[in-house]
C-alpha cells in the first residue's frame, strides 16, 4: 500500500496522523508513506497493531514532523503528561522504518524531559533522520533498533532507554555542558545495550564537561566503537549517577577511540577499553540477536 501525505494538498492526505489512522485495523499489509517536503506541526503515534511502516521523506532537511510536548504539559484530564507521553513521535508497532525525515521536539532548552521519537517497537530502523530536541531526545524503549548515518542532538540523557540499539555512522552533538549524552537501562540478561559504531561526537561552541553515559539502571551497557570524539567529552568519560554501586554492574566499553576528546588512560577506572578481538566481535547481526535491518 503507498500513502502520501503533503502540505499542500496535492496527495492523499495532508496529515500523517490520519494516514496512519487510514490503515485498516488488522491489516497486514505492508504500507509506505511518502511524506512531501513540509512542516508537519503534529504529535504522531503508530499504533501497536499497525503492519510494517515505511516513513519515506524527500530529505530531513525540508520534511520535518514536530511537536512542543514536555513532562510537564498537561493533558485534558489537567495531569502532567511526564517523559513518557512526551514524545512528539511515538512508535508502538512491531516493524517500523524512517528515512530522510527530521523529527523534533521543539519544546526548548530548560523545559525539562521532551522526548522527540519514542520507539517502543520491536524491529525499528532509522536511515538519514534528524533528531532534534534537548533533554531526553530519543527514547529506546524496547526491541532491537538500528540507527544508520542519523544526526542525533540533545543535552541531557538524550539517547536512553532499554532495547538493544545500534548507531551506525551517526553524528552525536552536545548542546551543553556537564551534560550526557546516554542513560541506558539495559536489562541484566541482554547482551548488548547501546552500541556505537565509527561515529562522531560534536559539541557546540564552548560546550564541555560532557559524559558519554551514566546508567539509568544498574545493567547499564554502553559500547563505544572507532569513534570520533571532539574536546566537548570530559576525560573521565563515565558518570555512576550518584550510585557507586552500579560502578561494579554497568558495562561501558569503547576500543580506537581518536580526536582530542579520546582519553583511555583517563577513563574511569570501572570502564573498560576492549581489545581489537572483543570490538570485532561487535558486528551487527550479532548485537542484534540474529536480525539484520539492511533490505529491511
Amino acid at each position: 500500500m503507498l500513502i502520501t501525505v503533503s502540505k499542500q494538498s496535492d496527495a492523499d492526505f495532508t496529515t500523517l496522523q490520519s494516514a496512519l489512522d487510514y490503515i485498516p485495523i488488522g491489516s497486514t499489509e505492508s504500507v509506505t508513506m511518502r511524506i512531501k517536503p513540509g512542516v508537519y506541526e503534529e504529535k504522531v503515534t503508530v499504533r501497536a497493531d499497525a503492519p510494517p511502516i515505511l516513513l519515506l521523506g524527500d530529505d530531513a532537511a525540508s520534511t520535518i514532523i514536530s511537536w512542543s510536548d514536555n513532562a510537564h504539559t498537561l493533558d485534558d484530564a489537567g495531569q502532567p503528561l511526564g517523559t513518557f507521553r512526551s514524545g512528539t513521535l511515538n512508535v508502538l508497532s512491531e516493524h517500523f522504518t524512517a528515512e530522510n525525515v527530521t523529527i523534533r521536539n521543539a519544546s526548548g532548552p530548560g523545559t525539562g524531559q521532551a522526548v522527540a521519537a519514542f520507539v517502543d517497537a520491536g524491529y525499528a530502523v532509522f536511515r538519514r533522520v534528524r533528531l532534534l530536541g534537548d533533554q531526553d531526545t530519543l527514547y529506546t524503549g524496547k526491541g532491537k533498533q538500528y540507527y544508520d548515518d542519523c544526526y542525533i542532538e540533545g543535552d541531557v540523557d538524550y539517547i536512553f532507554g532499554a532495547a538493544t540499539a545500534v548507531f551506525d555512522r551517526c553524528r552525536l552533538h552536545n548542546k551543553r555542558s556537564r551534560g550526557y549524552i546516554t542513560a541506558a537501562s539495559t536489562p541484566e540478561d541482554e547482551k548488548c545495550g547501546y552500541v556505537f559504531l565509527d561515529c562522531t561526537i560534536t559539541g557546540g561552541e564552548g560546550v564541555g564537561d560532557v559524559y558519554l553515559g551514566r546508567p539509568w539502571r544498574s545493567f547499564a551497557h554502553v559500547a563505544w566503537i572507532r569513534t570520533t570524539i571532539d574536546a566537548s567529552i570530559i576525560p573521565e568519560g563515565w558518570h555512576n549517577w550518584g550510585q557507586p554501586d552500579r560502578e561494579s554492574t554497568s558495562r561501558y566499553e569503547e576500543f580506537d577511540s581518536s580526536g582530542p576528546g579520546a582519553n583511555p588512560n583517563a577513563r574511569a577506572v570501572w570502564s573498560r577499553q576492549l581489545s581489537a578481538d572483543e570490538a570485532a566481535g561487535y558486528r551487527v547481526i550479532e548485537i542484534l540477536g540474529g536480525w539484520h535491518p539492511e533490505g529491511y
